[in-house]
């Protein structure tokens, strides 16, 4: 029963996360894993645990970022499973080693996933051009309900045959799959981090700090912490110039304004 029920459950999570991604981390997720369950304690240290070694990681532009929430899922459920009446750190330790490949795993599914979702760009454009607002509601169900299943049928397989069924399933895939997915997964974060690059990169200016934080971490071999703080200082100048030259073109704009009402 409880299979079916954290079955459901990452199907309604995957929903959420597609939508208003309220439970989407892993401190949230995990209690609720734990209280199905009967084991919180268990599941609040896996939680805890999963969120800081995965708080840094969300998708950037077109980035797939591990599927953080099927990791945490079936994580945390096959480590409460298996624990009986071992002690926590050892569940603890079998969640975070079953919680990276699983993630890794469920991260090549979601990129089959987005493929799919593609071809409804047609559809979309179609409705752009007639102003069907009411058209869009229907739009948003077929990502949501692959994304739900996407993640819910890996969840029932782990858990009814073992974490060891995810692995088999993998293994029967043709080479040619595999093949493709692992390329679009390193093409991916390329474009997309190329398509944040040029939206936010507009100006001229910017690319001086772009050139900056380049020599920092390539050639002075920073750290991320010196470096976030030492843009930090920058974003902070260069907010006081923009602001200031601002002010300064608002002043010459209202005497020039005086000027010509004198004049007339």
């Amino acid at each position: 029963m409880s299979t079916f029920i954290i079955t459901v459950l990452s199907f309604f999570i995957s929903i959420d996360d597609v939508s208003t991604k309220f439970l989407r981390r892993p401190l949230l997720i995990a209690p609720i894993i734990g209280l199905i369950l009967g084991d919180l304690q268990a599941s609040l240290a896996i939680g805890a645990t999963l969120e800081i070694m995965w708080m840094g990681i969300g998708n950037v532009g077109a980035y797939m970022a591990p599927d953080i929430v099927s990791g945490t899922i079936i994580s945390t459920s096959l480590a409460i499973m298996s624990r009986g009446n071992g002690d926590l750190e050892t569940a603890v330790a079998t969640a975070v080693t079953l919680a990276v490949p699983t993630a890794l795993l469920a991260q090549q599914l979601l990129v089959l996933i987005e493929t799919i979702n593609v071809s409804l760009n047609g559809w979309a454009r179609r409705l752009a051009e007639k102003a069907d607002v009411k058209g869009t509601k229907w739009l948003i169900l077929p990502p949501a309900l692959l994304t739900g299943v996407a993640r819910a049928f890996p969840t029932f397989i782990a858990l009814q045959f073992g974490s060891g069924a995810i692995q088999y399933v993998v293994d029967s895939l043709p080479d040619f799959v595999i093949d493709g997915l692992s390329t679009a997964g390193s093409i991916i974060p390329a474009v997309g981090i190329a398509l944040l690059m040029t939206s936010m990169i507009k100006k001229a200016e910017m690319w001086v700090f772009l050139v900056l934080g380049f020599v920092l971490s390539a050639y002075l071999e920073l750290d991320i912490l010196p470096i976030t703080l030492i843009a930090l200082v920058f974003a902070y100048l260069y907010d006081l110039v923009t602001k200031k030259s601002a002010n300064t073109n608002n002043e010459v704009g209202t005497v020039e304004e005086e000027e010509e009402e004198y004049d007339l």
